[in-house]
C-alpha cells in the first residue's frame, strides 16, 4: 500500500516520511501528510492543531481534527514534537526539540522562538521530596506598545 500523500510535493512527503521514521510509530497516509506539512521544507513549526487542519486542508488531505489533535499528541509521544501550552485552554505544537523560550504575541495569538542565548535562568527551587525538575517551559507573553 503506498503511504505518500499525492497532494504534496513529492520532497516535501519524503521529508515527512524520514522525520516519522526516527519513531516507532506506524507511518499511515495521514501522519505522513501531516508530517510533511510540519517538517516537508526543512523549517520548525509552532502549530495548533486548528492550523494544522487548515493547512492539510488546503493542500487537499481529508484529516478530521480529531485525527489531527490525536496524531500530535502522538509525535509529542514519540519524541519528534514538544507542546507548548501557553494558557490552560491553548496549546502549540512545537517541531523544534531543544530547550529554548518563546515569545507568545497576544494580540495575533501566534507563537515564536525567543533568542535563547538572551536569557539566563541562574537558579531554580528545589523541587518536593519524590520529584524531579524535567524541564522548564520558558513563554515570554507580548503585545504591541500603544
Amino acid at each position: 500500500m503506498d503511504r505518500t500523500p499525492t497532494s504534496l510535493p513529492p520532497d516535501a512527503a519524503r521529508k515527512g516520511a524520514a522525520w516519522l521514521r526516527r519513531s516507532d510509530l506506524r507511518p499511515t497516509r495521514q501522519r505522513v501528510a501531516l508530517a510533511a506539512l510540519l517538517v516537508g521544507d526543512g523549517q520548525d513549526r509552532h502549530v495548533t492543531a486548528e492550523s494544522l487542519h487548515a493547512a492539510s486542508r488546503s493542500a487537499g488531505e481529508s484529516v478530521s481534527l480529531a485525527t489531527v489533535y490525536n496524531t500530535l499528541r502522538a509525535f509529542c509521544g514519540a519524541g519528534l514534537m514538544q507542546e507548548v501550552t501557553v494558557d490552560g485552554a491553548r496549546s502549540y505544537f512545537d517541531t523544534r526539540m531543544d530547550d529554548h523560550p518563546h515569545f507568545f504575541w497576544e494580540d495575533s495569538a501566534s507563537l515564536v522562538d525567543a533568542p535563547a542565548t538572551e536569557m539566563q535562568i541562574t537558579r531554580l527551587p528545589a523541587p518536593p521530596d519524590g520529584a524531579e525538575i524535567v524541564g522548564v517551559d520558558v513563554v515570554i507573553r507580548l503585545r504591541k506598545k500603544d
